[in-house]
Protein backbone atom coordinates (compact mmCIF):
# COMPACT_ATOMS: atom_id res chain seq x y z
CA UNK A 1 0.00 0.00 0.00
CA UNK A 2 1.11 3.47 -1.17
CA UNK A 3 1.85 5.62 1.99
CA UNK A 4 -0.96 8.21 1.79
CA UNK A 5 -0.07 12.06 1.55
CA UNK A 6 -1.78 15.12 3.62
CA UNK A 7 -4.15 16.65 0.46
CA UNK A 8 -5.16 20.42 0.88
CA UNK A 9 -7.60 21.48 3.61
CA UNK A 10 -10.54 22.16 1.37
CA UNK A 11 -11.93 24.91 3.45
CA UNK A 12 -8.59 27.14 2.65
CA UNK A 13 -9.18 28.23 -0.74
CA UNK A 14 -7.22 27.82 -3.57
CA UNK A 15 -7.34 23.95 -3.49
CA UNK A 16 -4.32 22.91 -5.47
CA UNK A 17 -3.70 19.44 -6.73
CA UNK A 18 -0.64 18.30 -8.41
CA UNK A 19 -0.58 15.81 -10.83
CA UNK A 20 2.60 14.02 -12.60
CA UNK A 21 2.28 16.64 -15.20
CA UNK A 22 -0.59 18.65 -14.70
CA UNK A 23 -1.33 21.29 -11.48
CA UNK A 24 -5.12 21.96 -11.01
CA UNK A 25 -6.44 25.07 -9.48
CA UNK A 26 -9.47 27.32 -9.19
CA UNK A 27 -9.75 29.54 -12.18
CA UNK A 28 -9.70 33.25 -11.21
CA UNK A 29 -9.99 36.73 -13.06
CA UNK A 30 -6.23 36.60 -14.68
CA UNK A 31 -6.83 33.64 -16.67
CA UNK A 32 -9.51 35.72 -18.60
CA UNK A 33 -6.99 35.68 -21.80
CA UNK A 34 -5.59 32.61 -21.88
CA UNK A 35 -8.97 30.53 -21.14
CA UNK A 36 -10.94 32.53 -24.11
CA UNK A 37 -8.56 31.72 -26.46
CA UNK A 38 -8.99 28.03 -25.75
CA UNK A 39 -12.40 28.14 -25.92
CA UNK A 40 -12.46 30.38 -29.15
CA UNK A 41 -9.54 27.84 -30.88
CA UNK A 42 -12.02 24.97 -29.66
CA UNK A 43 -15.29 26.04 -29.92
CA UNK A 44 -16.57 23.72 -32.21
CA UNK A 45 -14.60 20.68 -30.45
CA UNK A 46 -16.44 21.69 -27.19
CA UNK A 47 -20.07 23.09 -27.73
CA UNK A 48 -21.81 20.27 -29.33
CA UNK A 49 -21.11 18.92 -25.73
CA UNK A 50 -22.56 21.17 -23.52
CA UNK A 51 -25.86 22.86 -22.55
CA UNK A 52 -26.83 26.20 -24.90
CA UNK A 53 -26.34 29.06 -23.92
CA UNK A 54 -29.61 30.80 -22.43
CA UNK A 55 -30.70 33.19 -24.92
CA UNK A 56 -30.12 36.87 -23.35
CA UNK A 57 -27.63 35.07 -20.62
CA UNK A 58 -23.85 37.04 -21.53
CA UNK A 59 -21.33 35.44 -22.70
CA UNK A 60 -18.53 34.42 -20.62
CA UNK A 61 -15.98 33.65 -23.65
CA UNK A 62 -16.31 37.38 -24.73
CA UNK A 63 -17.38 39.35 -21.62
CA UNK A 64 -14.97 39.47 -19.08
CA UNK A 65 -17.52 40.86 -15.98
CA UNK A 66 -19.22 37.32 -17.17
CA UNK A 67 -16.18 35.36 -16.77
CA UNK A 68 -15.34 36.96 -13.26
CA UNK A 69 -19.13 36.34 -12.30
CA UNK A 70 -18.29 32.71 -13.08
CA UNK A 71 -15.42 32.76 -11.02
CA UNK A 72 -17.00 34.22 -7.98
CA UNK A 73 -19.76 31.80 -8.29
CA UNK A 74 -17.00 28.83 -8.74
CA UNK A 75 -15.59 30.29 -5.76
CA UNK A 76 -18.42 30.39 -4.05
CA UNK A 77 -19.60 26.76 -4.14
CA UNK A 78 -15.54 26.17 -2.62
CA UNK A 79 -16.89 27.98 0.49
CA UNK A 80 -20.10 26.04 0.65
CA UNK A 81 -19.03 22.81 0.08
CA UNK A 82 -21.18 22.31 -2.94
CA UNK A 83 -18.57 21.93 -5.79
CA UNK A 84 -15.33 22.36 -6.31
CA UNK A 85 -13.70 23.81 -9.86
CA UNK A 86 -10.68 23.89 -11.22
CA UNK A 87 -8.69 24.94 -14.28
CA UNK A 88 -6.34 22.39 -15.87
CA UNK A 89 -2.37 23.72 -16.34
CA UNK A 90 0.17 22.07 -18.07
CA UNK A 91 3.90 23.77 -18.12
CA UNK A 92 1.71 26.69 -16.63
CA UNK A 93 -0.41 27.31 -19.19
CA UNK A 94 -4.06 26.86 -19.40
CA UNK A 95 -5.46 23.68 -20.87
CA UNK A 96 -8.98 23.00 -19.63
CA UNK A 97 -11.29 22.27 -16.98
CA UNK A 98 -12.40 19.69 -14.69
CA UNK A 99 -14.96 20.20 -12.10
CA UNK A 100 -16.74 18.42 -8.91
CA UNK A 101 -20.63 19.62 -8.75
CA UNK A 102 -23.76 18.81 -7.32
CA UNK A 103 -22.13 17.64 -3.77
CA UNK A 104 -24.73 16.09 -1.82
CA UNK A 105 -23.83 14.87 1.84
CA UNK A 106 -26.39 13.15 4.13
CA UNK A 107 -27.25 9.51 3.07
CA UNK A 108 -25.78 10.08 -0.68
CA UNK A 109 -22.18 11.56 0.03
CA UNK A 110 -22.32 11.78 -4.40
CA UNK A 111 -20.38 13.95 -6.57
CA UNK A 112 -20.83 14.55 -10.36
CA UNK A 113 -17.30 15.22 -12.11
CA UNK A 114 -17.05 17.03 -15.51
CA UNK A 115 -14.54 17.52 -17.78
CA UNK A 116 -13.19 19.23 -21.27
CA UNK A 117 -9.95 19.86 -22.69
CA UNK A 118 -8.17 21.96 -25.48
CA UNK A 119 -8.40 19.83 -28.10
CA UNK A 120 -5.02 20.13 -29.17
CA UNK A 121 -3.89 18.36 -26.35
CA UNK A 122 -6.66 15.67 -26.29
CA UNK A 123 -5.36 12.11 -26.00
CA UNK A 124 -2.12 13.00 -24.33
CA UNK A 125 -3.48 11.58 -21.12
CA UNK A 126 -3.44 14.70 -19.45
CA UNK A 127 -7.49 14.45 -18.96
CA UNK A 128 -7.41 10.69 -16.80
CA UNK A 129 -4.27 11.93 -14.86
CA UNK A 130 -6.47 15.04 -13.78
CA UNK A 131 -9.18 12.48 -13.20
CA UNK A 132 -7.03 10.64 -10.80
CA UNK A 133 -6.09 13.74 -8.76
CA UNK A 134 -9.76 14.55 -8.50
CA UNK A 135 -10.96 11.12 -7.19
CA UNK A 136 -7.96 11.06 -5.06
CA UNK A 137 -9.97 14.74 -4.04
CA UNK A 138 -13.02 13.92 -3.75
CA UNK A 139 -12.34 10.01 -1.87
CA UNK A 140 -9.80 11.18 0.65
CA UNK A 141 -10.54 15.17 1.56
CA UNK A 142 -14.01 15.40 0.67
CA UNK A 143 -14.98 11.68 1.83
CA UNK A 144 -17.34 11.04 -0.49
CA UNK A 145 -18.51 7.74 -1.10
CA UNK A 146 -19.34 7.71 -4.91
CA UNK A 147 -18.20 9.82 -7.64
CA UNK A 148 -20.17 10.00 -11.08
CA UNK A 149 -19.17 10.86 -14.61
CA UNK A 150 -21.99 10.67 -17.67
CA UNK A 151 -21.36 10.91 -20.83
CA UNK A 152 -22.91 11.46 -24.58
CA UNK A 153 -22.28 7.88 -25.75
CA UNK A 154 -20.89 8.98 -28.92
CA UNK A 155 -18.08 11.49 -27.25
CA UNK A 156 -15.83 8.90 -27.94
CA UNK A 157 -13.17 11.16 -26.66
CA UNK A 158 -14.49 11.71 -22.99
CA UNK A 159 -15.46 7.58 -23.17
CA UNK A 160 -11.75 7.11 -23.62
CA UNK A 161 -11.01 8.60 -20.14
CA UNK A 162 -12.88 6.93 -18.21
CA UNK A 163 -12.17 3.32 -20.48
CA UNK A 164 -8.25 4.20 -19.68
CA UNK A 165 -9.46 4.51 -16.09
CA UNK A 166 -11.47 1.29 -16.46
CA UNK A 167 -14.32 3.23 -14.21
CA UNK A 168 -17.43 0.98 -14.27
CA UNK A 169 -20.35 2.01 -16.77
CA UNK A 170 -23.61 1.44 -14.84
CA UNK A 171 -26.30 1.90 -17.96
CA UNK A 172 -27.71 4.38 -20.24
CA UNK A 173 -29.64 7.30 -18.29
CA UNK A 174 -32.35 8.30 -21.13
CA UNK A 175 -32.51 11.76 -22.02
CA UNK A 176 -30.39 12.77 -19.51
CA UNK A 177 -29.34 16.27 -20.42
CA UNK A 178 -29.97 18.93 -22.61
CA UNK A 179 -26.89 19.16 -24.43
CA UNK A 180 -26.84 22.01 -27.07
CA UNK A 181 -30.62 22.10 -27.71
CA UNK A 182 -31.12 18.42 -27.50
CA UNK A 183 -31.99 16.22 -24.61
CA UNK A 184 -29.40 13.37 -24.75
CA UNK A 185 -28.70 10.13 -23.83
CA UNK A 186 -25.68 9.67 -21.27
CA UNK A 187 -23.91 6.39 -19.64
CA UNK A 188 -23.62 7.14 -16.20
CA UNK A 189 -20.02 5.99 -14.98
CA UNK A 190 -19.00 5.51 -11.13
CA UNK A 191 -16.58 4.75 -8.70
CA UNK A 192 -17.19 4.33 -4.98
CA UNK A 193 -14.99 4.81 -1.91
CA UNK A 194 -14.39 0.92 -1.75
CA UNK A 195 -13.63 0.62 -5.41
CA UNK A 196 -10.86 3.46 -4.75
CA UNK A 197 -9.83 1.82 -1.75
CA UNK A 198 -9.01 -1.56 -3.83
CA UNK A 199 -7.57 0.70 -6.66
CA UNK A 200 -5.60 3.32 -5.19
CA UNK A 201 -2.44 2.33 -5.40
CA UNK A 202 -2.69 1.20 -9.06
CA UNK A 203 -3.89 4.32 -10.44
CA UNK A 204 -2.22 6.86 -8.40
CA UNK A 205 1.16 4.32 -9.74
CA UNK A 206 0.17 4.79 -13.26
CA UNK A 207 -1.11 8.18 -13.48
CA UNK A 208 0.82 10.45 -10.95
CA UNK A 209 3.36 9.13 -9.20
Amino acid sequence: MLRRKPLPDPTIAPVVLNGRRVVLRPIAVHDFAAWRDVRRRCNDWLTRWEPRRIPGQPDTVEDSAAFSSRCSVRMREIQLGTGYGFGIFVDGVFAGEININSIHRGAHQNAYVGYWIDEALAGQGYMPESVVAVLQFCFEQLLLHRVQISIIPRNTASRRVVEKLGIRPEGVAERYLEINGVWEDHIRYAITSEEWDLRRDELLTFWLL
